[in-house]
């Protein structure tokens, strides 16, 4: 959801030959480490022999992983959960070697287990992962039996080239192999990338679709990312690449598997909704079927075939199990995990072994029964499951990190400068956010003067703000140190900073945009400089919901027809996440990355005895 990084390269030549790949026919059936191959079921047996007629498949599922394998922290790493007294209280959760324990846990007793996960596994990672450009998430997710994931839009940060990397193998072609004698292995799980084609050959460029096989049972999973990924990925990263309708490919190649037998089919969308609750425990299925959810998966999941049983979605960083109608008017699960391994989806898949299909069926209450609100459980029947942090880790994950953090401590541990208090970025649900704040001020203080910009304003956008800065000490570096792990986790794309001229008329809509078009639904409120003030009325709608009679810089009115220098990072001088206004800026100059801005400003502006404290949000006056 955010700004990206240009270290791709990706050429047309390498692109092809990772179209060149995914040929459609060759489908690989990846089978989970360690499945019993004796599966037992529910249901009637024919015979003494015979099989019973139905077997319980279970599905665990996440998504929204971006490379952390350490626990998240501060707000980050907490899941929302609703007491029974109605209370909520914020659950510490995730970390890999959680993660790995849960699914491991839940996958006992259960001979037919699938691992599948819903895109942006890597990508916006803590340094941890992002240093080593994610071998080391692939690494784990190999280690927990994944056995397959959609592609997500961080999954194009770095371009195609680096994606055919990670799923194939093989050192980094500019920085090599990081660990000597080792050569890195890839994922032994398919990415899925039904819905994007190469330009050149009109191909998908990773496999569309696999079947998971055993004893006869057979489900397919369909991956596809969200059409809108060039809108929010920088445009090296998609070089070359058409993204294609959501609905229409899963609906192609779901048409595809039945012909070829396979009846049960699940849906990875890297696509997701917004519940009407926070709290992973809520019920988005009161008071009907669906009825507590919003947001692009909804339109999505009434368009996809009856074909498909299951939709895991994600993107939205969002928890929720919800029942959603399919065409045909049969109940069908549309389920997100958080993000972050902070929760993990368990479902239970009954498939039947005389359609070859998984039964959805779900009795309702008898209509107008105010005595029997809540229908009885659907099948396939689902929730979501904390990774809680009090269980044991997993000592491989425990092993992993350590062999990682090894090579990554010199540069990791670096102090940048000093806070006295938790700065809140990623955490903060506010418009305006004081990690924004203080990264705008940044920007804007190192691209001010005149032969690195002449900046009178810095724009940052809100996605682009990975963590919070918290004031808790991760390591031994002390409370209330910054170091370097921690800046690039808040900032982990690298982006080049540009300075470009706007006239006060763009710089105007610009503002506008966070709140109209393609942001009308859900706002995406710029983070800005010290000195630009405004007020936002969200008692209004579209572009209305900024006041521009109140818009100033430095105390004064902003002159439509005056030029000004605008800093912001490379993602929005493209135009990135809908603000086009900002992508007809001119007279660009590139300046340093945003993180060395970030790194400069806090050496800067605080010391052991000076700590920097979090700024005030006082810029954006919000009418509500």
């Amino acid at each position: 959801m955010s700004a990206t990084p240009q270290k791709n390269r990706a050429s047309r030549r390498v692109l092809a030959a990772a179209a060149g790949l995914a040929t459609v026919g060759a489908l690989v059936a990846a089978m989970p480490a360690g499945a019993q191959e004796r599966g037992h079921g529910h249901g009637k047996g024919h015979g003494h022999h015979a099989p019973d007629r139905t077997v319980d498949v279970q599905l665990l599922s996440f998504n929204d992983l971006h490379g952390n394998l350490e626990p998240p922290a501060g707000s980050a790493g907490t899941v929302n959960e609703t007491q029974a007294d109605g209370t909520v209280k914020a659950v510490p959760a995730g970390g890999v070697e959680y993660l790995a324990t849960s699914l491991r846990t839940a996958r006992k007793g259960h001979p037919y287990s699938i691992t599948a996960a819903g895109g942006d596994m890597v990508g916006a990672s803590p340094l941890l992962s992002g240093l080593f450009h994610d071998e080391p998430t692939i690494e784990a997710l190999n280690k927990i039996d994944l056995d397959v994931t959609s592609v997500g839009n961080h999954e194009f940060d770095e371009g195609a080239t680096e994606l055919a990397r990670l799923q194939n193998g093989g050192c980094h072609p500019v920085e090599g192999c990081y660990e000597k004698g080792k050569k890195f292995q890839g994922a032994d799980f398919p990415y899925l990338a039904a819905n994007v084609t190469s330009e050149k050959t009109g191909k998908p460029i990773l496999k569309p679709y696999t079947v998971w096989k055993k004893n006869g049972v057979k489900i397919g999973f369909i991956g596809v990312t969200l059409e809108g990924t060039p809108n929010i990925v920088t445009a090296n990263g998609v070089k070359g690449l058409k993204f294609h309708d959501e609905i229409e490919t899963v609906n192609k190649y779901a048409k595809e598997l039945d012909r070829q037998g396979v009846k049960s089919i699940v849906a990875l969308i890297h696509e997701g909704g917004a519940p009407a609750s926070s709290s992973y425990n809520y019920d988005c299925d009161s008071p009907g079927a669906g009825d507590g959810i919003s947001g692009p998966i909804t339109d999505i999941a009434k368009g996809i075939s009856p074909k498909v049983d299951a939709l895991v979605t994600g993107h939205t960083h969002q928890a929720y199990v919800c029942t959603v109608p399919d065409p045909a008017g049969n109940p069908r699960l549309v389920t997100s995990a958080s993000s972050f391994g902070k929760l993990y989806t368990d479902t239970t898949l009954t498939y039947d072994r005389r359609t070859n299909d998984i039964v959805r069926t779900a009795v309702k209450a008898p209509k107008g029964s105010k005595h029997h609100p809540h229908p009885e459980p659907a099948n396939p029947v689902s929730a979501n499951h904390v990774v809680n942090r009090d269980q044991a880790p997993a000592n491989d994950m425990t092993a992993l990190i350590a062999r990682w953090n090894t090579l990554a401590a010199p540069i990791a541990n670096r102090p940048q400068g000093y806070i006295s208090a938790d700065i809140n970025g990623r955490g903060s649900t506010a418009p305006e956010k004081p990690l924004g704040n203080l990264i705008a001020d940044a920007q804007l203080e190192g691209l001010a003067p005149a032969d690195k910009g002449g900046a009178v304003v810095a724009f940052m956008n809100p996605g682009g703000i990975r963590a919070d800065l918290v004031y808790k000490a991760s390591g031994s570096e002390g409370d209330g140190v910054v170091t370097y792990g921690e800046s690039f986790t808040v900032q982990p794309f690298t982006n080049m900073m540009n300075v470009l001229d706007l006239t006060g008329a763009q710089l105007v809509s610009a503002l506008q945009q966070q709140v109209s078009g393609s942001n009308a639904a859900s706002p995406k409120i710029l983070q800005v400089s010290k000195g630009l003030t405004y007020t936002l009325d969200m008692t209004k709608s579209g572009a209305d919901r900024v006041v521009t009679g109140t818009i100033k810089l430095n105390g004064e009115a902003i002159d439509p027809a005056k030029t000004y220098r605008v800093a912001m990072n490379e993602f929005l001088a493209g135009g990135g996440d809908g603000f086009a206004a900002l992508g007809e800026g001119t007279n660009k100059l590139v300046g340093a990355s945003d993180l060395d801005l970030f790194n400069a400003y806090l050496a800067a502006h605080s010391t052991a005895a000076a700590p920097l404290a979090p700024p005030a949000t006082d810029r954006i006056t919000v009418v509500q």
